[in-house]
């Protein structure tokens, strides 16, 4: 991972032509700063990019027993999946046990997580942030390390960083599982629609995915993979696409309910039947989950136990300065009429 460049108050100070003594007054919010040289200070530190470390804000600032949470999705995103609404469940419950305010990110556009990351820290907005996913090469857990701001994620890293608390399930073992299930019912021909590929959870489930056909003795087609957002047209897209396959696969493996419902929904306008014609699988396991009209075989996750979790790992980041801890939280199947025939 290429650390970022370090820019520290000496830098800041020698731009705007103060001392150092007078930077670190005017992170503090010291009265005694005039405002002209507080505005100048404050945009050398714009200019170039500087926002202090974890360890000078300690001591330059009182605690705000606020932490930020950075949804990467649109508000409209959020309100519609069940895994945020019930992390978040999680992370206020432990919240509020630690005596911690949450701060949301509101940011309306896909790929600002980091300029909303940045807005956290340079205004001392949080003592910490929790991440709510992890993509394959992360800038915002990339710009987290070169602060040294404490975090928690809630998923996994590909590079295994011993200085990340992180909080996920076995996704590789959770979809290996998952597959396994559906060539047991007698399945041959699986497909997977397994989310953005971006992501380390999609790669994850799609490693398991891979190793349950390789183990099988099915061959893994690459044109039977599919990848895209987490949400319902996603699903009604693909499904659509895949009733055009011949053979018609006879199974499917899909990353997330909501993805899933858009699937059933498709097959069902086009007269496939679930599951004698197709079988389909899920994950998160949310409340619509079993009461659909083919109540849907699912994995669930424990969403609000990864916030829980995720929650107390930042609280021993913040207080105790606790740095690459990793908890598993363990997973349920539960086996419906989408795959039992």
């Amino acid at each position: 991972m290429k650390k970022a460049k370090q820019i520290t108050a000496n830098d800041v100070a020698r731009l705007a032509g103060v001392s150092t003594s007078t930077v670190s007054r005017v992170i503090s919010n010291n009265p005694k700063i005039s405002k002209s040289t507080r505005m100048k200070v404050l945009k050398c530190m714009e200019e170039l990019g500087y926002y202090p470390n974890a360890n000078a804000r300690s001591l330059a600032i009182k605690k705000t027993g606020t932490v930020g949470i950075i949804i990467p999705a649109t508000s409209e995103d959020y309100f519609s999946n069940p895994f945020f609404t019930e992390s978040i469940r999680g992370i206020i419950k432990s919240a509020s046990n630690s005596d911690y305010d949450l701060l949301l990110s509101t940011n309306t556009e896909k790929g600002e997580e980091l300029k909303i990351l940045q807005k956290f820290i340079k205004g001392s907005k949080v003592d910490g942030v929790i991440l709510m996913t992890s993509k394959i090469e992360d800038e915002c857990i990339q710009y987290l390390l070169s602060v040294d701001f404490p975090f928690s994620l809630i998923g996994s890293t590909q590079d295994e960083n011993q200085k990340i608390n992180q909080v996920d399930n076995d996704n590789c073992l959770a979809a290996y599982e998952l597959t396994k299930h559906i060539i047991r019912i007698g399945r041959k021909r699986i497909a997977m629609i397994v989310g953005d590929l971006n992501l380390v959870v999609s790669k994850k489930r799609m490693e398991g995915y891979k190793k349950a056909l390789s183990e099988s003795d099915i061959y893994f087609d690459k044109n039977l993979l599919f990848s895209g957002s987490f949400d319902e047209k996603t699903g009604y897209k693909y499904a659509k696409q895949i009733s055009n396959i011949k053979p018609l696969p006879d199974g499917l493996i899909v990353a997330d309910d909501l993805v899933a419902f858009g699937a059933v929904k498709a097959f069902q306008d086009l007269g496939i039947n679930i599951p004698e014609d197709i079988a389909i699988a899920s994950f998160n396991n949310s409340i619509l989950a079993k009461h659909v009209d083919v109540p849907l075989t699912s994995v669930d996750i424990n969403a609000m136990e990864l916030g829980r979790e995720a929650m107390n790992l930042l609280v021993d980041a913040i207080e105790n300065k606790v740095r690459g801890r990793k908890i598993v939280i363990p997973y349920s199947i539960y086996k419906r009429e989408s795959t039992q025939g």
